[in-house]
């Protein structure tokens, strides 16, 4: 079910919803050369070539319509400040962040709800985009490609271990406590990096936030707190103990450890599992070509309720008033297509979005198959959480001291604080 609009929206974003009404500016869409240029808004350097590849099929079969990329680092500040001058691109494409969510409850998007390529992508998928926001009851982007959060794991020493991928929690408990027993290390730490206990954080938290819960925060605004209906403290107690009972399993050390040290550490098998996505496998390969990896949800109590954490990594749109909206779209259908989807998730080794589509071969990306095609995926929780509020220095501290409740309390509060001076925007 699609969440209902949002009680709260940043100030900066009320103001696109003035700078995306005006007419934006352009090329014609019926150029006198009969031909529509379209400007690319492009985030994902990594993706540069395969856009690149992607636009020279396009104009082949398009000669009408030419495609300009521009790729730029910093997307989200060059989309603000594109809206805000009213010079919106006129195909975009974000990550699925928080960021995106707030943009699109602004307005500033176009509404793909009557869209056929619509009917094509996962309805997870989508489910994922409409939680972070969308303006009333529109649609306001297309997934494209995700990625997976869960626990990676090394498929040879599970094998001579005699292991299953663990099913419920306890199970996955048993299974850290086999290895320390066989002398392996289950898990390689690296809170060196403050952001890498975050993972865990979404993929433990992600049960608890079920049911609406960001809804009901919202809702409570800044009546966040101990006698609130929902809160950090009340709900998330549990998903904390369980981040802490793993770090428990850490290598010595753990602490001054960076993300670069334990993709290198387990692509050498110094451990069993590490608590990250699929896009540390790259990174992995990188030093050990060889390596079998699989990826698995972090496990609930009972069999078969697992959630896997998953972003929308690259998310289509079009802003809300496109001249060119015929010619953008049709460059939208064709990028959809599951040939075109295929070769790009591929070569970026993510989870296409239209159903149907194949993924890789990759192991990693295959053992997270089930959980798409059942739509057995959740979003980051994260992207829920307003950037003002220091989730990262909070987890990272309590991952530290092993103090729950004064880390609970600390979101609480600047909840609370950031609740209370935003504008609330009521619905339509």
């Amino acid at each position: 079910m699609r969440t209902t609009q949002r009680r709260w929206i940043r100030p900066l974003a009320v103001a696109f919803v003035a700078a995306a009404a005006v007419a934006v500016g352009g090329c014609a869409q019926n150029p006198a050369d009969g031909v529509t240029t379209l400007n690319f808004f492009q985030f994902k350097g990594e993706a540069l070539e395969d856009f690149n590849e992607i636009i020279a099929d396009f104009e082949a079969e398009n000669p009408d319509i030419k495609v300009v990329q521009n790729q730029v680092a910093d997307a989200d500040t060059a989309i603000r400040t594109l809206l805000v001058k009213d010079r919106v691109p006129d195909v975009i494409t974000l990550n699925a962040n928080g960021n995106f969510g707030r943009l699109a409850q602004a307005g500033v998007f176009y509404d793909f709800s009557d869209e056929p390529v619509l009917q094509t992508i996962n309805p997870a998928v989508q489910e994922i985009l409409a939680d972070l926001g969308t303006h009333g009851d529109e649609v306001n982007g297309l997934g494209y490609v995700n990625n997976a959060n869960g626990v990676i794991y090394n498929q040879d020493i599970f094998e001579e271990q005699g292991l299953e991928v663990p099913q419920t929690w306890d199970e996955f408990i048993a299974v850290c406590d086999a290895l320390t027993d066989a002398g392996i290390q289950p898990f390689y730490g690296t809170l060196g990096d403050s952001w890498t206990g975050i993972p865990s954080w979404n993929a433990l938290g992600a049960y608890p936030a079920q049911d609406g819960f960001f809804d009901k925060m919202r809702e409570e605004g800044a009546d966040v707190g101990p006698d609130s209906d929902v809160s950090f403290e009340k709900d998330f107690s549990e998903a904390m103990d369980r981040q802490q009972q793993l770090y428990s399993y850490m290598q010595d050390g753990y602490r001054g450890k960076t993300y670069d040290d334990g993709n290198a550490a387990f692509a050498r098998g110094e451990s069993a599992m590490l608590l990250q996505g699929i896009w540390a496998t790259n990174p992995i390969k990188q030093v050990n070509p060889d390596i079998r990896m699989g990826i698995f949800p972090y496990p609930t109590d009972e069999p078969d309720k697992s959630l896997l954490v998953s972003g929308v990594d690259v998310v289509f749109t079009l802003g809300k008033d496109n001249p060119k909206n015929e010619a953008a779209m049709r460059f939208i259908d064709y990028v959809f297509q599951p040939e075109v989807i295929e070769r790009f998730a591929a070569s970026q080794n993510m989870v296409p979005s239209v159903e149907g589509a194949e993924l890789s071969d990759d192991p990693a990306l295959q053992s997270v198959r089930p959980y798409f095609e059942d739509g057995r995926i959740t979003g980051f929780i994260d992207h829920q959480i307003p950037p003002a509020i220091p989730l990262i220095p909070t987890d990272q501290q309590f991952l530290f001291d092993g103090d729950a409740e004064k880390a609970l309390q600390t979101l609480d509060r600047e909840w609370a604080k950031v609740a209370a001076r935003t504008i609330p925007v009521t619905g339509e």
